[in-house]
This record gives C-alpha cells, structure tokens and sequence, in this order.
C-alpha cells in the first residue's frame, strides 16, 4: 500500500531492491498465501509494522548438556565439544555454536512474534554477528527492531520488511545481532 503511513518512499540507499534480489520460481510465487489462508493465531499484517518498533521476544537458559549435544552433532569444534580442550583455548572454557545461538534467537522470534504475523517467508539474512561468546548457564533474551518496510511494486498483497534482531546476556552484553528481510502480507480486505 504505497503511501502507507510511517513508511518512506524512498529506496534504500545500501541495498538494491529487494524486488531484484529475490527470485522464486513460478511455482514458488502461486504457493506463497495471499493473505486470507492465514490461520487464527495470525493478527499482525504489514500495516502493523513501523520503523523504529521494537519486539522483546523472551528469554532462553541455555545448558551444558544442550551446547554439547547441538555442538557434537553440528559444530565439533573443540571449544564447542570438549571443556578441557576449551579451557586452553583463547575463550578459557565452553562457549555455545553461533548457529546454535542464532537458532535460539530464531526460536525466540517465532514464539515471540513470528507466529502471529503474516510472514510469507524470507529472502535471507543481510548480516549475522557473533560479538561475545554465550557460556553454559547463560540467560539470553531476545528483541528485534523494524528498521524499515515497503509495500512491495510487483505484488500488492504484500511488503518487505527490514528487522534488526538482537540476543543479550542477563547483564544486557550483547552475544548476536542479526539484520533480516521478510516477506509480509497486507492485511486481506474486510469480509475475505
């Protein structure tokens, strides 16, 4: 919905059009919904997002045996898998995978948020930051910020949102930051 409240109309100045980065099939583009096959739980649309808001997501104790696990299936790095050979390591001990991380943070988002909106799918992520370790024992939480949002050119049902994610320790340190696109369906017309 071009002219929507909150939104520039302006392109984004750093990255090209989203509308030219995505590519998706034929198929793909007449299996995405419209936006009245949403299921109840569904109540935030594209029009419910501005620049500037802010989501906190909710928190997550990550465990030992849990960093262990993930790490020796998907991460064996010695200071992922082994607390002795960690401890000689430059991190002084055990710290979680980054995807591991990422993938707590991803869990958060969709709990937290994800689940009620009318997201469509996401081209990808734009930048992914690992800025301190996360330790067994760690308390994280969870938000994401919208930092921009267009209606989309070639399909009116729907826009392109720009999300700023971000996992904190208990004492606010910042473990991850993460800046992703997703797809967002436009509210459905009163009576769909």
């Amino acid at each position: 919905m071009a002219g929507s409240a909150g939104w520039a109309q302006a392109p984004d100045p750093v990255a090209p059009p989203l509308e030219r980065r995505i590519q998706l099939s034929a198929a793909d583009e007449h299996s995405l919904p419209t936006g009245g096959e949403f299921g109840p739980q569904v109540d935030l649309f594209f029009e419910d997002f501005h620049p500037g808001q802010r989501f906190e997501l909710g928190e997550y104790r990550i465990t030992e045996a849990e960093m262990l696990d993930f790490a020796r299936r998907f991460d064996p790095q010695p200071f992922h898998i082994d607390p002795v050979q960690a401890s000689a390591t430059i991190f002084k001990g055990l710290i979680a995978s980054g995807w591991q991380t990422a993938a707590i943070w991803m869990r958060l988002y969709c709990d937290g948020l994800l689940l009620r909106a009318a997201i469509l799918g996401s081209p990808g992520i734009e930048e992914l930051r690992w800025l301190s370790p996360v330790r067994p024992g760690d308390l994280l939480r969870a938000s994401v910020e919208v930092i921009s949002g267009r209606p989309s050119v070639r399909h009116p049902e729907r826009g392109t949102l720009v999300m700023r994610g971000e996992l904190r320790g208990e004492s606010g340190q910042l473990k991850m930051r993460l800046t992703a696109w997703g797809l967002i369906a436009h509210r459905p017309p009163a009576g769909s």
